[in-house]
Order: C-alpha cells, then sequence, then structure tokens
C-alpha cells in the first residue's frame, strides 16, 4: 500500500502521519509531499527518515492513496492530476466538498456510498464533521427540521501562524499577525472571510456540509463560528429542532451507543465536554442534554472534538481504512 501525505509538514500533515502510524494504518511505501520550499526536509515516521519530495514526483510514483491536506487551490490543481493515474484521493480542504460529484464522507455516517469509481473523495470541515456525527443519528430517529449553531473555534484550525500569534501574545512579543486583532484573552466572531450574505465561509460550510451529509435539503442550518484562544479542540452549543418528540433518556442512550461519540452528560458531578480533555482523542463529545422548554421537541447541547484528529487527520485516515477493508483501492 503506496501511501502520499500530501501537505506533509502542516499541522494536518503532521497530525495525518501521527494516526497512521498509531492505528498501524498498512503502510508500505510512504511519500511524504509538499510545496517546493519544502523540498529536501527530512520526517521522521516510525523512527524511519523520510525525505520530502514535490507533487510531479509524487504523481510520477503513482500511489494507491493520497492524504491532501494542502489548501483549496493545490487540491484543485493536483488531485485531478494524481486521480488520473489510478490514485483514490481523500482530500481535506473546501475543495470537493460540494462538487455534486464527488462524496463528502464522514466513516461512521455515510462510507457506504463510496465506490471503486471515487477517485476523489472530501473530507468534511472540522466542525461540520463533529455536529453531523451527532446530529446523524437523532435525524435518523425523530427527524431534525432546524439547527441553531455556534462555534467556539480552536486556533489550530488556522494553523501555525496561529499558535504562533497567542504564544506571542502570552509573552507579550510583537510578532506575525494570523488575525487582525489579538487572539489572547479574546473572542473573534470571524473564521474565514465574509460572503455577500453576511454570513462567512465557515458559517455557509456548517450550513451546505451538514444537508449534502444527511442526505436532506429540508434540514435548516444557521450558523455563528468564532475563534477563542484555546488549542485542544472544537466546542459548540447546538440547538435542534425536530419533527417528532424525544426522551432525554433515549437521546443520551442513542447517541452513547453510536459509534465514534462518547457522551459525557452528568450536571450533578459537573461532567461535560471540554476542549483541554478532547485534545489528542478521536471521538467526540457530547454533553449538556437538555430540552429546550421555549419551543417544542427541541434540544440543546454541547459538543466538543479535536478538529485536527477527527475533525480532519482521523476522518481521512478512516475514509483510507474502509477503502482497504472493502478492497476499494
Amino acid at each position: 500500500m503506496k501511501v502520499a501525505v500530501v501537505g506533509a509538514t502542516g499541522m494536518v500533515g503532521q497530525v495525518m502521519l501521527k494516526v497512521l502510524a498509531e492505528r498501524n494504518f498498512p503502510v508500505t511505501e510512504l511519500l511524504l509531499v509538499a510545496s517546493e520550499k519544502s523540498v529536501g526536509k527530512k520526517i521522521l515516521f516510525k523512527d524511519r527518515e523520510y525525505e520530502v519530495i514535490g507533487l510531479q514526483d509524487a504523481v510520477n510514483q503513482k500511489p494507491d492513496i493520497a492524504l491532501f491536506s494542502a489548501g483549496g487551490a493545490t487540491s484543485l490543481e493536483w488531485a485531478p492530476q494524481f486521480a488520473a493515474v489510478g490514485t483514490t484521493v481523500i482530500d481535506n480542504s473546501s475543495a470537493w466538498r460540494m462538487d455534486p460529484n464527488k462524496k463528502l464522507v464522514v466513516p461512521e455516517i455515510n462510507a457506504s456510498e463510496i465506490t471503486l469509481e471515487d477517485k476523489i473523495i472530501a473530507n468534511p470541515n472540522c466542525s461540520t464533521i463533529q455536529m453531523v456525527l451527532v446530529l446523524s443519528p437523532l435525524h435518523k430517529k425523530y427527524g431534525v427540521k432546524r439547527v441553531v449553531v455556534s462555534t467556539y473555534q480552536s486556533i489550530t484550525g488556522t494553523g501555525v501562524k496561529a499558535v504562533q500569534q497567542l504564544e506571542n501574545e502570552y509573552k507579550g512579543e510583537q510578532g506575525e499577525m494570523a488575525y487582525p486583532y489579538p487572539i489572547h484573552r479574546n473572542a473573534i466572531p470571524q473564521c474565514d472571510v465574509f460572503e455577500e450574505n453576511g454570513y462567512t465561509k465557515e458559517e455557509m460550510k456548517l450550513t451546505n456540509e451538514t444537508k449534502k451529509i444527511l442526505q436532506d435539503n429540508s434540514v435548516e442550518v444557521t450558523a455563528t463560528a468564532i475563534r477563542i484562544p484555546v488549542v485542544g479542540g472544537h466546542s459548540e452549543s447546538v440547538n435542534v429542532a425536530f419533527k417528532n418528540d424525544f426522551d432525554i433518556k433515549d437521546v443520551r442512550k442513542l447517541l452513547s451507543e453510536f459509534p465514534g461519540i462518547t457522551v459525557q452528560d452528568n450536571p450533578d458531578v459537573n461532567t461535560y465536554p471540554m476542549p483541554i480533555y478532547a485534545e489528542g482523542k478521536d471521538d467526540v463529545f457530547v454533553g449538556r442534554l437538555r430540552r429546550d422548554n421555549s419551543q417544542a421537541n427541541t434540544l440543546n447541547m454541547w459538543i466538543v472534538a479535536d478538529n485536527l484528529r477527527k475533525g480532519a487527520a482521523t476522518n481521512a485516515v478512516q475514509i483510507a481504512e474502509y477503502l482497504v477493508d472493502h478492497k476499494l483501492v
């Protein structure tokens, strides 16, 4: 199994390598790929040093699977070139997510839709993955009508530059800014750029990707995405209106039995999900489960996940595992 990791020097690329090692993915040959400025760099994987190569070199070597985390422009240009030589690309950027001819996959929900013909598979947005994983079993049982979500997102979603900005601000040092404002002791109500409708791209990803993954355009989603000075993961306050009524005990049971979800919900002993404890873990954590008393058939919940792992790298590797297990590569 020849595997290429495109964007191997970036934050998500590094976590992809970590997850591949931890899960003992059957890599027989590894290609570490990055931009020209990183070619020749050395990266350690399972006690062996690998030299970073360029994109064309990687295409020429025809890997079986390419895990992409190198930005939308790179994906648009290079994913089809890998696909043309028979590689199955699992892409972490937003480039292919809303393409009607590409699958948008969270393995626990819809991996069974993947076929041999799917040579470019899209990994959803990090904040979408954790929300939709929790919504999926609830939608099947109760029918989701409307979702109101506010996200509290880790700076790691922006990348190394943002982590450096926060560290500089902690120390009181000047440095390069990833955000237009300080992030230390602050909350910035802007993730990604604003669109004409007044929402940010991140907010529209939550809206559009949720409908596609749940395969239901009748599900209404409205989102506000906020960046906070946290490293461990993204948190979401989610209010869901259902077509049918529910019992909280049944909701808790349904979620605790669904793969990839851990329920942490005991207010008596202050048990609820927090990013400081989600960091480094692959599950999506849900708690603060309670009925919205202001409206019928409506649930409030709090969802937390490590955005670099289940929100990006782990989800991509799980897709790759599905491809291997079902002989789709």
